[in-house]
């Protein structure tokens, strides 16, 4: 049996991704330092299975991490925990220097050290296309030079540089991934989609950043975690690999989409309007990935068209609307990212 490690695995991303890997019958160790964004609503679908544990630990927490390496010998660790908001990096990006780049640099540091002994474990990073920064034609590559833009992707750009180091220099066997825009169940309503579901389901306004032109490239988040396990079982160690749909959609385009994908299944309250207010600093127009790279070599393609995804995204969040009662209504209804 595989065993695997997945950092972040209480958020948005690492839970959707547990969860497969449990269906693929993985033995599963979930280390998550339990901060907003961790959900244990996430989780409770298979808390209880036999092949899952759970690990309060903060990825600063080397001699821990270490300590868990030793005794739990996995085959992977999916490196997927992140502060992760670029609105919460423009407020405050210290959170995101200690998170995205030293618990980066502490879990390398342990992993390191259980190389030198072990040598069976791939370390997978995952990371963000955002690292590319403003994309105004074509799209990018593994090749393509960084140029974040925000706190959150120099971060996470950071972090990238660092597991590309210890690649080089002390030989780990790690591979670096950088997806686009995830979306899904189980996402925290600070970001776009699930925040126009939450207010749509509320009678609400629907905010969006200036025109509302700013483009995204969508992955539905299953998909996602496949191209992630298709990675580790196929993928060369020390390799860059992109993982993206090829379907760019802007703002305003997904928030008319879920308007009509929830008309077909409530009655739209008279508050639910489109409102544009004050873009966010240095926000990006454009993102768009090359995965060609992975399509080719791993055989790898996405299967959740936009319209299916978000429409399955929908009806999660209308079906599951107690998630929501899990958190705060601060984090779901403030606004965030102004230069105070």
């Amino acid at each position: 049996m595989k065993k695997a490690i997945v950092t972040g695995g209480l958020g948005f991303i690492g839970s959707n991704l547990i969860e497969i890997l449990l269906n693929k019958k993985f033995f599963v160790c979930n280390i998550d330092k339990v901060t907003y964004s961790s959900n244990f609503y996430n989780v409770k679908n298979f808390q209880k299975n036999k092949k899952y544990k759970f690990l309060k630990c903060d990825l600063n927490e080397q001699k821990k991490i270490l300590n868990l390496l030793l005794k739990f010998k996995p085959n992977v660790i999916f490196n997927l925990a992140a502060e992760t908001h670029v609105d919460r990096s423009i407020d405050g990006p210290k959170n995101f220097i200690k998170s995205n780049i030293v618990g980066t640099f502490s879990i390398l540091e342990a992993f390191r050290i259980y190389n030198k002994k072990y040598k069976n474990t791939k370390l997978i990073h995952v990371s963000t296309d955002e690292v590319f920064g403003d994309v105004k034609i074509g799209r990018s590559k593994e090749s393509d030079s960084y140029k974040p833009s925000s706190p959150y992707a120099a971060s996470k750009a950071s972090s990238d540089h660092l597991v590309s180091s210890y690649i080089k220099t002390y030989k780990l066997p790690c591979i670096i991934t950088n997806c686009s825009n995830n979306y899904g169940p189980k996402q925290h309503p600070e970001k776009l989609i699930p925040k126009i579901i939450y207010n749509i389901l509320n009678n609400k306004k629907l905010p969006i950043y200036g025109k509302g032109l700013n483009s995204r490239e969508w992955i539905y988040v299953n998909d996602h975690c496949e191209a992630l396990i298709k990675i580790f079982n196929k993928g060369k160690k020390g390799e860059f690999y992109n993982i993206g749909s090829n379907i760019n959609l802007n703002n305003l385009q997904i928030t008319n989409k879920l308007i009509n994908i929830a008309k077909k299944y409530i009655n739209i309250g008279k508050n639910v309007k489109i409102k544009f207010v004050k873009d966010r600093p240095g926000h990006d127009l454009r993102y768009a990935l090359n995965s060609s790279k992975l399509k080719n070599k791993l055989n790898w393609k996405p299967y959740i068209n936009i319209n299916k995804g978000l429409e399955k995204t929908f009806l999660w969040y209308l079906e599951n609307t107690n998630y929501f009662k899990t958190l705060s209504k601060k984090d779901i209804l403030n606004r965030i990212g102004l230069i105070k």
